[in-house]
């Protein structure tokens, strides 16, 4: 059938617009709520959310959804998405939501929904979700003596801080460390100050004022500037911008350099791989990950596989295949030895780790590799199939030809929008612009 309220990542819109309002999220909480319930004992699903002032609303309504079809449910409050994840299995819930538009700004909102081992549910459970919500909704409530409890829990918090604590080697503290850290005014903006402070570093603050409307705006890791000027203010020696729901970071090193997620993910795999605790025998990342990514971890025996853009692809694949070290380069890198979605807290616990270990600074352990010239550009179109065109895989063959083994050529339509994306990389930055730009100009002249 075809897919009316869920996309690529749950569901997500603009906040009292379609799907974002109060009557498809009780929707949602009734019909998740009843697929999800398949027995005689008593059924929980555990819910967090955000910062945004939309949350009151969205989540009062899922609450009334789930009671009404016999579910008990746990409310976090504010809560990074992969705590919501490891709650609920920690408690073990039937079911995990997040309401959470991630790295938008307040005005959007979404709902994301775990099953009761942390993952994002499949989409056929969400198509079955789906069915439900278009069917009669008189047939999936509860009897009166059974409608579900609500109950907040007040220990979420601490349980979260611990958990992410104990993902470190043991007797590992950042005493001596200056840290500023910039929560987005989202949900971190409690648990990750907490957690770093508990671990001995002297922690600046940043972005931990939400209002329900400030979350994202100039901060977190879609606005590291504010970041980078406090780095260099306070001499700190690491940066870390988490965005809206903390499933991913962006580190600024002492200098204020931006660290992206190609760099952490070399440089976890290799500390992990002297531990003796990489699995895989390499890194999941997506196709937007730098050729000199791949060409650092073959250096260390490691292989790199590619998947499409997106986290889902990426955890799709480490569980099939063993991985526990993935991710992507806008810092969203998920650890499966300890979560099952992308953890910024936890990833910067991991790189802090090796600061601490190392004594060097974040400048010289994030310098593993120089990245290749990546130069992408977007080509709109209003209709048809552009990349269909005789011209256009002409340029798309002769590109490939001129990169050969030098260099990488991607070239996707966005999931999201009507564009093409065309990106280029190789070891020869003017060949490369020549590339994209020969293609761009083709794909142009196809979509005129």
């Amino acid at each position: 059938m075809t897919r009316k309220y869920f996309g690529t990542d749950g569901i997500r819109g603009s906040a009292n617009a379609f799907p974002m309002t109060s009557e498809v999220a009780l929707k949602v909480g009734m019909s998740a709520g009843k697929l999800f319930t398949n027995g005689s004992y008593r059924h929980r699903v555990v819910i967090g959310k955000d910062t945004r002032l939309s949350g009151y609303m969205i989540e009062s309504a899922l609450v009334s959804g789930f009671t009404a079809v016999g579910m008990d449910v746990f409310q976090l409050g504010p809560m990074p998405t992969p705590a919501v994840a490891m709650l609920t299995r920690s408690l073990r819930a039937d079911l995990g939501v997040m309401i959470s538009a991630s790295h938008n700004p307040y005005v959007d909102n979404g709902i994301k929904l775990f099953g009761p081992d942390g993952y994002k549910l499949s989409d056929e459970t969400e198509a079955e979700i789906e069915q439900l919500m278009e069917g009669d909704s008189t047939e999936l409530l509860a009897a009166a003596e059974s409608i579900g409890r609500a109950t907040r829990i007040d220990s979420a918090r601490e349980r979260y801080v611990e958990f992410a604590k104990r993902t470190l080697p043991k007797n590992i503290r950042f005493d001596g460390i200056r840290v500023v850290i910039d929560c987005a005014n989202g949900a971190g903006y409690k648990v990750a100050p907490e957690a770093l402070w508990e671990l001995g570093a002297e922690v600046i603050k940043i972005g931990v004022e939400p209002n329900g409307l400030n979350i994202n705006k100039d901060c977190g890791s879609t606005a590291p500037e504010d970041l980078i000027r406090k780095v260099n203010e306070v001499r700190a020696d690491i940066g870390i911008a988490l965005d809206g729901d903390a499933d991913r970071v962006v580190i600024v090193d002492e200098k204020g350099a931006i660290i992206d997620g190609d760099q952490l993910m070399a440089v976890i795999a290799e500390s992990w791989l002297m531990r003796g605790r990489l699995a895989g025998g390499g890194v999941v990342a997506t196709v937007m990950s730098n050729l000199a990514l791949e060409r650092y971890l073959e250096n260390l025996g490691l292989g790199l596989v590619r998947t499409p853009v997106g986290d889902r692809y990426v955890v799709e694949h480490m569980r099939a295949h063993g991985y526990n070290v993935g991710g992507e380069q806008s810092g969203h890198i998920v650890l499966s030895d300890f979560s099952t979605t992308g953890d910024g807290l936890i990833t910067a616990l991991q790189l802090l780790a090796v600061v601490a270990q190392s004594g060097k600074p974040v400048s010289e352990i994030c310098n593993r590799f120089e990245p290749l010239p990546q130069i992408m550009q977007n080509v709109r179109y209003k209709n048809g199939q552009p990349l269909d065109n005789v011209g256009v895989q002409r340029a798309i063959s002769d590109g490939k030809s001129k990169l050969g083994k030098a260099g990488r050529l991607v070239i996707r339509p966005s999931g999201t929008e009507p564009v093409i994306r065309v990106m280029a990389e190789g070891d020869d930055e003017r060949l490369v612009k020549r590339v994209v730009s020969d293609i761009v100009h083709a794909l142009s002249d196809a979509a005129a």
